[in-house]
């Protein structure tokens, strides 16, 4: 028999930025409890199965596999998604569009869509943060689009409704005071493509062309006929495209563009508005 104490100790994960942590989400999971138990009970005896299960969990982490795919859980904004593998994971730089949505339109009733939605979560944190929003999450993925119905149905989300498209494909003549997105936009020869988590991850959640800007182009031309009047488009991009996707939405004849910064110090989301 061995205690949370130890287990937490003899944990190796040596390729792990941040392996105590994963260790704490890890072995919680295995007990069923929550990471504060862990550190109120440093003592408590862990039972024979669940330290098999942490132990196996504690496998596929160091062969590469993210915490969020073993555990089928990954936190965004107030929510706790669920995750898979046909998905990306939500990660915390995706926030950065959440709040600039926030910040952008009142909280008064509106039409807001989200392309390339994977697990639902920014359209589902927008949907939680504004009652009066109608938000529309869409994915070609079938998988990722029964996914972020499990997720809005789990979350009681009524304001919000996710649908089967290929970015507009579904929404002919449909129009939204903001769309927002956080397409795919690595470029194919990228090398951290075979370092980390991404391994794990779905290429067609990454990975847009040579240069990386292949959806974001076929967003930017297409948003202006599935936009209102003076309706705004907010895209997620990579660290040094800011300016190449301002270049998009300028050519396009947005107006207002600009661009936002991460807590790591990169423009990490350009946005423009669509003359009225």
């Amino acid at each position: 028999m061995t205690i949370i104490a130890s287990l937490l100790r003899a944990a190796d994960l040596p390729d792990s930025p941040t392996a105590r942590l994963d260790a704490e989400l890890l072995l919680a999971a295995a007990l069923g409890k929550s990471r504060s138990f862990l550190h109120t009970w440093p003592e408590r005896i862990v039972p024979t199965d669940a330290a098999l299960k942490f132990a196996e969990y504690l496998q596929r982490r160091r062969a590469g596999e993210p915490v969020a795919y073993i555990l089928g859980q990954q936190g965004f904004w107030k929510l706790d998604l669920e995750v898979a593998p046909h998905t990306l994971i939500p990660r915390p730089d995706t926030e950065l569009l959440v709040e600039a949505a926030l910040q952008l339109l009142p909280a008064t009733p509106a039409k807001v869509l989200d392309l390339g939605t994977g697990s639902g979560a920014i359209a589902l944190a927008l949907a939680s943060e504004r009652p009066a929003w109608q938000v529309t999450a869409v994915d070609r993925v079938l998988e990722a689009v029964a996914l972020a119905e499990r997720n809005r149905q789990r979350l009681h989300l009524n304001n919000a409704k996710v649908l089967s498209s290929h970015w507009f494909s579904a929404l002919e003549g449909q129009r939204f005071q903001l769309i927002i997105s956080n397409p795919p936009y690595i470029a194919a020869t990228d090398p951290h493509l075979i370092e980390g988590d991404v391994r794990f991850e779905p290429a067609s959640a990454l990975v847009a062309g040579e240069d990386g800007l292949d959806d974001l182009r076929l967003i930017v031309a297409q948003a202006p006929t599935h936009l209102e009047a003076g309706g705004w488009l907010m895209l997620e991009h990579g660290y040094d495209q800011a300016e190449a996707v301002r270049d998009l939405l300028l050519g396009r004849g947005f107006e207002d563009v600009h661009s936002r910064t991460d807590l790591g110090g990169h423009q990490r989301i350009s946005l423009g508005r669509l003359p009225c």
